[in-house]
C-alpha cells in the first residue's frame, strides 16, 4: 500500500515539475516576443509622428469615461489631470455612482457645474438610468452624470451612452495617466483605422513614486515588499506578458484601468455585462468572439508605451480580496466562453490564447498547491530524493526568478524607468523573495476566487482600501478613499 502511494506521489512530483517548467517556459516565450517588440518600437519611436497627432484635426476624438464611487479625496485632482492630457479632440465623462460622500460638491466647486437636460439615449442596456447632467461652465469639456449606485460595469455603460465621440476610454478614477498616453494608445487607430478595435496600455504601481498634480515626477520602488513584489508581477504580466500576447494576435484582456476601443462596436456587443465580476477581459473576450463569428478583420492591440499608475495594495487583507476577485473574474470569463476554448472557429484566440489561459491561470493554483503538498509529503516519506527535491526547487522557484529578472533586464534596456540603482536592487530582491511566501499565498487567494465561482456565491467587489500615493504638497493627488480596485 505505501508502496503504491509512493508511486503516486513520484508521478504527480513529476508531472508538477514538468508543469511548473511548462509554465515558466511559456512566461519566458512571451518575454522573448515582448523584447522584439520592445526592438521594433524603439527604431520607430522617431518616426511615430505623436506631435504631427497632437495638431492633426483628422485624429479620431476620444469619451474619457470615469467611473467613480466615493472618490472625493483625489477627484478634483484626478479630473483636472485628465483634462490636461495631450490630445486633439476629447472629452472627459465623470459618472458619479451613486456617491454617499461629496465628490459631486467638491466637482461642482472645482469646476463650476451647470446642470443640463439629462438627456442621454439608452444604446446600450442599463440597470439604473442617469438622474442629473451637469457640464463646465468654462472652456473645460467636463461632463457629469449622477445616478444612483448599480455597480462600476453599469456605470461605464451609462457613460459611454452619455458619450459624444467615436473612441471611449475606460479609466479608473485612481489612476494617473501619462501626459501622452491619449496619444500612444490612439495611435495604432490613426495606423489602422479599418481593423484596430481596442488598444491598452500599460498598468504600474504608483506606491512609492513622488507625484506632484496628478503627474508622475520621479518613479521608485515602494517601502512595503509586499507592494514591491508586486511591482515585477505588474512587470511581467501587465507589460511584457500583454505585449507578447499581442505581438501573436491573441491578447484577450485589457484592464479596466485603462483601455481604448470602438464605441460602435462596444455597443454592438452591448457593452460591459454586470453581471460578470470580470467585465473588462469579458468584454474583450466578447468582441474576439463577435468580430470571428461575422468574419471581419481586426486588431486587439496592446501599447507598452502610454502608462496609467494605479496604487497597489500594501496589506495582505486588500490584497486576498483583489485576487480573489480577479481569479473569480478568470473563472467567470472561461466559463461564459467556453464554446470557444479550442474551438477552430476562433483561429488563434481558440486555439492558443484561452487553451493557454484554461492550463496556466485557472489551473495554476489547483496544481500549485498541490504539487507542493505532494512534495513535502514524498519528501517526508522517503518516495523522492534529496536530488529530486533539488531539480524540483530550482525549476519551481529557480527558473521563475529568471524570467523575474529577464523580465526586469528588458524593462530597463527599453524604458529605463527606474533611475536609481537602489530601486533595481530592490526590484532583483523583490523578485526572490516572492517566491518565498508571496506565491504560495496568491495561488491560495487565487483558489478561493475560484472556488467561489464554481459555487455561483454573490459577487461582491469589496472597498479596497488605499493608503494614498507619496505626495510633494498638500494640493497634489491626495489619497482615494473607497476605490474599488485596478
Amino acid at each position: 500500500m505505501r508502496s503504491d502511494v509512493g508511486h503516486v506521489l513520484v508521478a504527480t512530483d513529476w508531472f508538477v515539475l514538468a508543469y511548473f517548467f511548462a509554465i515558466n517556459s511559456g512566461y519566458l516565450a512571451l518575454i522573448a516576443l515582448a523584447a522584439i517588440e520592445f526592438v521594433r518600437h524603439g527604431r520607430l519611436q522617431g518616426a511615430l509622428g505623436y506631435d504631427d497627432t497632437f495638431v492633426n484635426p483628422l485624429a479620431p476624438p476620444v469619451s474619457i469615461i470615469l467611473p467613480t464611487y466615493n472618490e472625493q479625496a483625489g477627484i478634483v485632482t484626478s479630473v483636472a489631470a485628465m483634462l490636461a492630457l495631450r490630445y486633439p479632440e476629447f472629452e472627459v465623462v465623470v459618472v458619479l455612482d451613486g456617491c454617499t460622500d461629496d465628490s459631486f460638491s467638491v466637482l461642482e466647486r472645482a469646476f463650476d457645474l451647470i446642470e443640463m437636460p439629462c438627456v442621454v439615449v439608452e444604446q446600450i442596456p442599463t440597470r439604473v438610468p442617469p438622474t442629473a447632467k451637469f457640464v463646465a461652465a468654462g472652456a473645460a469639456p467636463l461632463v457629469v452624470i449622477t445616478k444612483e449606485n448599480s455597480g462600476r460595469a453599469d456605470a461605464i455603460n451609462v457613460g459611454i451612452n452619455a458619450s459624444r465621440y467615436p473612441l471611449v476610454c475606460m479609466v479608473d478614477a485612481d489612476s494617473i495617466l501619462d501626459p501622452e498616453a491619449l496619444l500612444h494608445v490612439a495611435q495604432p487607430f490613426m495606423d489602422d483605422p479599418e481593423r484596430v478595435i481596442a488598444t491598452g496600455g500599460v498598468i504600474r504601481a504608483a506606491n512609492g513614486c513622488r507625484i506632484r498634480h496628478g503627474r508622475i515626477m520621479e518613479v521608485r520602488m515602494p517601502r512595503p515588499w509586499i507592494a514591491r513584489i508586486q511591482v515585477m508581477e505588474y512587470l511581467r504580466a501587465f507589460l511584457l506578458g500583454r505585449t507578447g500576447w499581442s505581438r501573436l494576435g491573441s491578447l484577450l484582456i485589457i484592464s479596466g484601468a485603462f483601455g481604448l476601443f470602438r464605441k460602435d462596436l462596444v455597443i454592438e456587443v452591448g457593452g460591459l455585462d454586470p453581471t460578470c465580476i470580470g467585465e473588462d477581459a469579458e468584454l474583450v473576450v466578447r468582441l474576439h468572439k463577435a468580430m470571428r463569428q461575422a468574419r471581419r478583420p481586426y486588431r486587439v492591440v496592446f501599447v507598452a508605451e502610454p502608462v496609467s499608475w494605479t496604487e497597489v495594495p500594501e496589506t495582505a487583507r486588500v490584497l486576498a480580496r483583489q485576487r480573489r476577485r480577479w481569479a473569480r473574474g478568470l473563472a467567470e470569463v472561461l466559463w461564459r466562453h467556453r464554446s470557444m476554448i479550442g474551438n477552430p472557429r476562433y483561429g488563434r484566440i481558440g486555439l492558443l490564447a484561452m487553451p493557454y489561459f484554461v492550463v496556466f491561470e485557472y489551473l495554476a493554483p489547483f496544481i500549485q498547491i498541490a504539487g507542493l503538498a505532494a512534495v513535502a509529503v514524498a519528501l517526508a516519506l522517503g518516495a523522492i530524493n534529496v536530488v529530486f527535491g533539488v531539480v524540483f526547487l530550482l525549476v519551481a522557484l529557480g527558473y521563475g526568478l529568471l524570467v523575474s529578472i529577464a523580465a526586469l533586464v528588458i524593462e530597463e534596456l527599453s524604458f529605463h524607468r527606474y533611475a536609481r540603482w537602489r530601486d533595481l536592487a530592490i526590484a532583483v530582491a523583490a523578485a526572490t523573495l516572492e517566491n518565498f511566501g508571496y506565491r504560495q499565498l496568491t495561488a491560495l487567494w487565487q483558489l478561493q476566487g475560484t472556488w467561489a465561482a464554481l459555487r455561483r456565491k454573490r459577487a461582491v467587489w469589496g472597498e479596497m482600501t488605499r493608503t494614498g500615493f507619496t505626495l510633494e504638497a498638500p494640493a497634489d493627488l491626495a489619497p482615494s478613499g473607497g476605490g474599488r480596485g485596478e
